[in-house]
């Protein structure tokens, strides 16, 4: 299936320049810039992985089982817990050995869409994602022989993983594809903003409205928050990360813009995903937008988006009402049976 690009697209540039200079007291949209929020219909699985449900629920396992970890006590979930939007609500991820480790856990919703995945994009496709974790020393402490010699030696996982792939050894492969097919079907759930693109007028505030407007207008965030997953899948310098902070700059060191520039991360469910950026250093959203109003630590690596914005309380306050109608309704999720 082909992959979605609207991330591509900076809406920001798409909207009549009245909107750009402010326009910001109104009551509903255009439909035409509503229209460029609307979700897809389907999720797009790669021909390399496509989806089964046996994959899918053998993925699901493996996400919760502590079996992947070296002491056994940490899973994929502990960093990304369907209850707190797939990320962990600390300010930076803890490894296994209850230390701190550089980044903040990145939440998995919608994760299907926007690949290259990690805050400086090192992982390439979802599939490759898996063994990062589980191989870091200071993360789950594990490696692949282990998780192989593991799961081979339970009955219950070898005909979990012949039902999805064929008879046959489990091997490092299988458990990437069967955890990224389950991670693909991680999908926000509709929110208010949702209800609203698709018609209905009284889904949000007139302030939400106006800070929509705000969204895509003075406050400049669509230009990289953009398409129904609020980003563009690209790197940015906001003039928030420290000195030591490579970002993107890591891999392109002959780059000025990707030094300290981190990956554009989804507002879905934003309410629910504090504290925020790439290192936890602002504890809400009051602050982010303070951060964004100010313009942040001007250099040479800062975005050309990133300029002060002279925003006033009132329209601060909008763009949280807005940013507020894009978190979904809390599910319960189940813990899956561990096969034994």
């Amino acid at each position: 299936m082909l992959r979605w690009f609207l991330g591509l697209i900076p809406i920001g540039l798409l909207l009549p320049l009245v909107l750009a200079a402010g326009a910001n007291k109104v009551s509903s949209a255009p439909e035409d810039l509503r229209s460029l929020y609307k979700r897809p219909a389907q999720i797009p699985f790669p021909a390399s992985n496509p989806y089964s449900e046996s994959k899918a629920k053998l993925g699901q396992t493996l996400f919760f089982d502590p079996i992947l970890s070296g002491s056994r006590t940490r899973s994929c979930a502990s960093c990304h817990s369907p209850s707190l939007s797939w990320t962990d609500g600390l300010p930076l991820a803890i490894g296994e050995n209850q230390k701190p480790l550089k980044l903040k856990s990145p939440t998995l919703l919608n994760i299907a869409w926007i690949e290259p995945l990690g805050w400086d994009g090192h992982f390439r496709t979802l599939e490759s994602v898996a063994f990062g974790p589980i191989g870091s020393v200071s993360n789950m402490n594990s490696s692949e022989k282990l998780v192989i010699e593991r799961l081979s030696a339970i009955p219950g996982y070898v005909k979990e993983f012949n039902d999805a792939f064929g008879a046959g050894p489990i091997t490092k492969e299988k458990v990437e594809l069967a955890l990224a097919t389950y991670e693909r079907t991680i999908v926000s759930g509709e929110a208010p903003f949702d209800r609203w693109v698709n018609g209905d007028d009284q889904a949000i505030s007139n302030d939400a409205k106006s800070g929509f407007a705000l969204f895509n207008g003075k406050a400049r965030c669509s230009s990289c928050h953009s398409s129904w997953l609020f980003t563009d899948n690209s790197f940015h310098d906001i003039g928030v990360a420290r000195a030591s902070d490579e970002g993107r700059g890591k891999y392109f060191p002959s780059s000025v813009k990707l030094k300290h520039a981190f990956k554009t991360p989804t507002l879905r469910d934003i309410a629910r995903r504090a504290p925020y950026m790439h290192d936890g250093s602002l504890k809400n959203l009051n602050a982010v937008i303070d951060l964004y109003n100010r313009g942040g630590v001007n250099r040479p690596s800062r975005s050309a988006q990133i300029v002060p914005l002279q925003l006033t309380e009132t329209e601060k306050k909008e763009l949280i009402a807005f940013l507020d109608t894009l978190t979904s309704p809390a599910k319960p999720s189940i813990v899956p049976v561990f096969p034994r």
